[in-house]
Formats: structure tokens, sequence, C-alpha cells
């Protein structure tokens, strides 16, 4: 089980990296562009997935993870003025889910924790949580894609690169490793 905490930490990382490439192919600008008013900006997505975080993950073993004090219905609003807000938000999101995974030890996997009064094994928590938060993340790349279009530079195997990759991984001698070691 310390390799289960070990390889949810690396998916969080690679899933808060792969954002914050797509937000750095972006115009500040960009960031709060919505396609209509129903769907998200990056700055939304940004300030509903950081909200969801410092809910779940205050206090996470003790508390509620959906707080008294959280708003979600807000998180669907822009409350950011420019990039660096929206990325100071971004990383205490980041941050407390961070601090929280780094303090769990393999005896809590199956204490039970909280959310809105349904209890969730501290495992079933944290894959919620890892379907939840790459969901979100999809969008922003999606959104940043289509805005880049030409310009896009690709965050996972180049289009028609496949066999240089594959060539690549299997030069390797055989290990056990976690994909994101060689990004």
């Amino acid at each position: 089980m310390d390799s289960y905490l070990e390889s949810v930490k690396k998916q969080f990382l690679y899933y808060k990296m792969v954002g914050e490439k797509a937000i750095d192919q972006l115009q500040e600008e960009q960031l709060f562009w919505q396609y209509n008013g129903e769907s998200n900006s990056i700055a939304i997505l940004v300030n509903h997935i950081t909200g969801n975080m410092l809910s779940r993950f205050t206090d996470f073993l003790t508390t509620d993870g959906e707080k008294p004090w959280r708003n979600r219905d807000a998180e669907f609003t822009n409350p950011f003025h420019n990039k660096a807000e929206l990325m100071d938000r971004w990383n205490a999101g980041w941050d407390c889910l961070m601090r929280a995974l780094n303090q769990l030890t393999t005896a809590d996997l199956e204490q039970i924790v909280y959310i809105r009064n349904d209890g969730h094994t501290v495992a079933e928590a944290i894959n919620r949580q890892l379907a939840h938060y790459p969901y979100h993340i999809g969008q922003l790349v999606f959104i940043a894609k289509m805005l880049q279009n030409d310009h896009w530079k690709t965050l996972s195997i180049a289009r028609n690169k496949s066999s240089d990759y594959n060539d690549r991984k299997f030069s390797q001698d055989k290990d056990r490793r976690h994909f994101t070691e060689d990004l």
C-alpha cells in the first residue's frame, strides 16, 4: 500500500503538470474565454478544482470533505483579475492536497472519511478525487487546445509519433517505474 500512496501522489502531480503546461501555452486573456454562458472558462475550472481540493483535503481525516465554508456555486464564477491570482489559487489547492497526501500512512487507507455524510475509505476518497480532477483538467486542456489551434504543443505522444515513442520505451530495460518518471 505504500506503493499506492506514492502512485497516487505521482498521478496527481502529473495532472497538475498537464494543467500547467496547457495554461502556459495561453495568453492571459484566453484563461477567461468561455465558449458560451453555459460553458466554463479555464479560470472557472481552476476555481472549481481548487475549491474542491481545499474543501476535501483541509482536515482530511477529521472533518467532512464538504466544508461548511465552501460555496460550490461560487466556484463556477470567475473571481480572478489576472493569471497571477489564478495561479496562486491553483497552487493553494494543490499544496493543500499534497500536504494531506504526504501525511497519510498505509494504516490510514482503510479509515472512513465523509463527503456530504457519505462514508468512504481514505483510498476510495482519494480515488474519487483522482477521477474528478483529471476530468476537469481534461476540459481545461481541450479549451486550451481549441484556443491555440495550430499553435498547440502536444502534452502527450504527438500525432504520428507513437512508433518513435514506443521505440524509445522498448529500448529501455524492463524495470518497475512510474510512467511519469521520464516525461
